[in-house]
């Protein structure tokens, strides 16, 4: 999460007296979009049809401008010449933030793709389609417009979901999968029960959070062990990340399906499920549960000491796991 450490943050509130003019979530983001453009990762729009954009961080080589054209001439994204890897965000953050820990690690050997789905991070539609299918043709059909033909997808939670949605709808496109604190679909029967089992009437009280208590509940469900930050970061968490609450909301809605309509896809793909040990919102059972119903092309492993936000609680491990599974199934293809 976007978020600095305790100690910074303690060290801000001394220097600003007037803290209520400083929001310290949204400071940070220069620096943050700093960092990602030196690991040769940039921002990118793109418009898939009239009234629908989608926000990327695309790799810079791709866009880099011919010699002797002129300045003022749009510069069209290239075919990448590395493997790419299309990164998926989950709904509390948007793309960047979500996998801030995973760039710098990855672009080096792979082209790196990170969207912001749409009602997020300034990603919008004026279609009132609000499935994940309907993130995932967007999303698609953005990659064809930045040259991409293939890749391998990671996807977390509500990004895992639409990750299945496009290794299902687009199977030729997806080389391979990774999935961590997702399910294949959100059922009525599952959404009914999890959020009993947490304690919320509904998915919007649990990822809308619009109070600081709200948001610490979120966030001590979503770690291994909770750390201590002033409530002035949560507060400012909320203003700068829990944006179009309305459109968010129904996106929840759009999730859920009747039981009766779920069938599980015969996926072609290698699919690896990497989940924290901890995890609360989908604990390691939905994981269990899932690589039996996805067969012999699924495998899995748990990641010790953390939850829900593994890849942000424990990078290094995250990272190592997801580059030894790509290598694997790369030096096969």
């Amino acid at each position: 999460m976007l978020i600095p450490s305790s100690d910074i943050v303690c060290h801000l509130l001394n220097i600003y007296p007037n803290k209520t003019m400083v929001n310290f979530v949204e400071s940070q983001k220069p620096l943050l979009y700093r960092l990602i453009k030196l690991a040769g990762v940039i921002p990118y729009t793109v418009e898939t049809e009239p009234g629908t954009k989608m926000n990327f961080w695309i790799p810079k080589e791709t866009l880099k401008r011919p010699k002797k054209s002129d300045k003022n001439t749009i510069v069209e994204p290239q075919k990448p010449t590395k493997p790419v890897l299309l990164l998926i965000h989950g709904f509390a953050a948007e793309g960047i933030v979500t996998w801030q820990f995973q760039v710098r690690s990855l672009a080096k050997k792979y082209s790196v793709y990170i969207p912001d789905l749409l009602f997020f991070g300034g990603s919008y539609s004026d279609n009132p389609d609000r499935s994940p299918a309907f993130q995932a043709h967007c999303l698609v059909k953005s990659l064809r417009i930045l040259g991409v033909d293939k890749f391998f997808l990671v996807g977390f939670s509500y990004g895992g979901m639409v990750a299945f949605k496009i290794a299902e709808e687009y199977p030729e496109m997806v080389r391979a999968m990774v999935v961590s604190g997702s399910i294949l679909a959100m059922t009525d029967t599952i959404s009914e029960s999890n959020l009993n089992q947490l304690g919320f009437k509904s998915s919007a009280d649990l990822l809308l959070p619009t109070s600081v208590k709200g948001l610490k509940t979120l966030f001590a469900l979503a770690v291994h062990r909770p750390m201590w930050f002033p409530n002035k970061l949560f507060k400012d968490f909320i203003e700068v990340m829990i944006t179009n609450r309305k459109e968010r909301a129904e996106l929840l809605e759009a999730l859920v399906i009747s039981n009766k309509d779920v069938t599980i896809p015969r996926f072609q793909q290698k699919i690896h499920l990497m989940w924290g040990e901890s995890d609360q919102i989908f604990n390691i059972g939905f994981a269990k549960k899932m690589k039996e119903q996805l067969g012999e092309n699924a495998t899995m492993e748990s990641i010790k000491k953390a939850g829900h936000l593994a890849h942000l609680e424990r990078p290094c491990v995250y990272n190592r796991r997801l580059k030894k599974f790509l290598a694997s199934v790369y030096s096969e293809n």
